[in-house]
C-alpha cells in the first residue's frame, strides 16, 4: 500500500459507518466524532505496520473498538432521564440536572446506509449502555452489522464460544426491556399526525393538542433529569412553567436516530426567536407517545445544520 498517496482516502470512506458503530458503543455524537479522529490518528501512524492481513475495515473497526473500550474506563454509563428515576411532578422544584455529562445524546440520519435507522433508537442507544463495554461491542458487531462470531472473536482477540456467550447475555439484557432493533417507517397517518402537532405546537392550542398526545404519553428535558408521565402533566407543564415556549417556531431537521426532529426556537425578548430545545417526537397510530426536549442547542443546533436564531 502507498502511504502517501491515497491513505487519507482509503481511511476517510469509513468514517460514516465507523461513527456510527461509536456513537452505539458511546452514547454521544460528540464522543463518536472524537473516538473516530482518534481512530483515524491511530490508523495513519500505524498505516506502514498494516500489512493487509486483514481487511481494511476489519483493522480500522479493531482500532475504534480499541478506543471506545479505552474512553467507557473513565466514566458512567448514559442514560435518558426515564431511566433514571419515577416520572416527577410538572413544577419548577422538579428541576435538577445531575453532575457530569450523564445523557444521551442525539445525532442526525442518517448515520449509514447500510443498517436500520431503529437500531440507533434513543431507547435502544440507552439500553445498550446498560451492557458491559465488551458484551456491547459483540452485540453490535453480531446483531446490528451482522458479522459472523468469528469475525467479531478476531477483532476482539477472543474465542468464538466466548462472543456466543456475551451476545447470548446481550440478547437476554435487551428483550427484558423489549428493546430488540426492528426496521419501521413512519406510515401516512403518523406523517400527517407529525403535521397536525407541529401547527397545533407553534398556535399553542390546548384543546387541539390534547387531543393528539396518547393518554401515556412523556416528556423529558436533557439535561435536566425531570421527566413527565401522561398527557395530563404534560399540558399542565406546557401551560404553567413552560409556558415561556409559547409562540414558538419549530424547523424540521429530518430525522434524529430514527425519529422526527425539530429546532425549537422561542420567542425572544430582544425580538425574533432565540433556539430553545432540538426536539425529538415519537408518534404512533394512537398520538404522540414521547417528547423528548434536547436543551444543549449550543452544541446540537450546528450538529442538525440549525441557524443560531431566526428572525421575526
Amino acid at each position: 500500500m502507498n502511504v502517501t498517496t491515497g491513505v487519507e482516502s482509503e481511511l476517510e470512506q469509513y468514517r460514516r459507518e465507523l461513527t456510527a458503530y461509536c456513537y452505539r458503543m458511546l452514547g454521544s455524537p460528540f464522543e463518536a466524532e472524537d473516538a473516530v479522529q482518534e481512530t483515524m490518528i491511530r490508523a495513519w501512524r500505524g498505516i506502514e505496520r498494516f500489512e493487509g492481513r486483514a481487511a481494511l475495515k476489519s483493522w480500522l473497526y479493531r482500532i475504534a473498538t480499541n478506543v471506545c473500550l479505552d474512553m467507557l474506563k473513565s466514566r458512567e454509563r448514559r442514560a435518558r432521564p426515564v431511566d433514571l428515576g419515577p416520572a416527577q411532578a410538572p413544577v419548577f422544584e422538579s428541576l435538577h440536572i445531575p453532575e457530569g455529562d450523564v445523557w444521551v445524546l442525539p445525532i442526525p440520519d442518517p448515520v449509514d446506509v447500510a443498517v436500520e435507522h431503529e437500531s440507533i433508537r434513543l431507547a435502544f442507544v440507552a439500553a445498550l449502555q446498560h451492557l458491559p463495554p465488551r458484551q456491547r461491542a459483540v452485540l453490535i458487531l453480531c446483531e446490528v452489522l451482522r458479522w459472523q462470531a468469528a469475525e467479531a472473536a478476531e477483532l476482539l482477540d477472543t474465542s468464538v464460544a466466548s462472543v456466543n456467550s456475551a451476545l447470548q447475555r446481550a440478547r437476554a439484557t435487551l428483550s427484558e426491556s423489549d428493546l430488540v432493533a426492528r426496521e419501521r417507517e413512519l406510515t401516512a397517518d403518523e406523517k400527517a399526525l407529525l403535521e397536525r402537532f407541529v401547527g397545533a405546537f407553534e398556535r399553542y392550542e390546548m384543546d387541539e393538542l390534547a387531543t393528539l398526545l396518547r393518554e401515556d404519553a412523556s416528556q423529558s428535558m436533557p439535561p435536566y433529569d425531570m421527566w413527565l408521565a401522561g398527557r395530563d402533566d404534560v399540558l399542565a407543564w406546557w401551560f404553567g412553567p413552560g409556558i415561556g415556549c409559547k409562540g414558538s417556531r419549530m424547523v424540521p431537521v429530518g430525522s434524529a436516530n430514527g425519529l422526527p426532529a425539530y429546532g425549537q426556537f422561542k420567542p425572544s425578548p430582544e425580538g425574533g426567536y432565540e433556539p430553545w430545545a432540538l426536539v425529538v417526537v415519537r408518534p404512533s397510530a394512537r398520538g404522540i407517545e414521547e417528547l423528548t426536549f434536547f436543551l444543549d442547542t449550543e452544541r446540537l443546533f450546528p450538529l442538525f445544520g440549525l441557524p443560531p436564531r431566526l428572525d421575526a
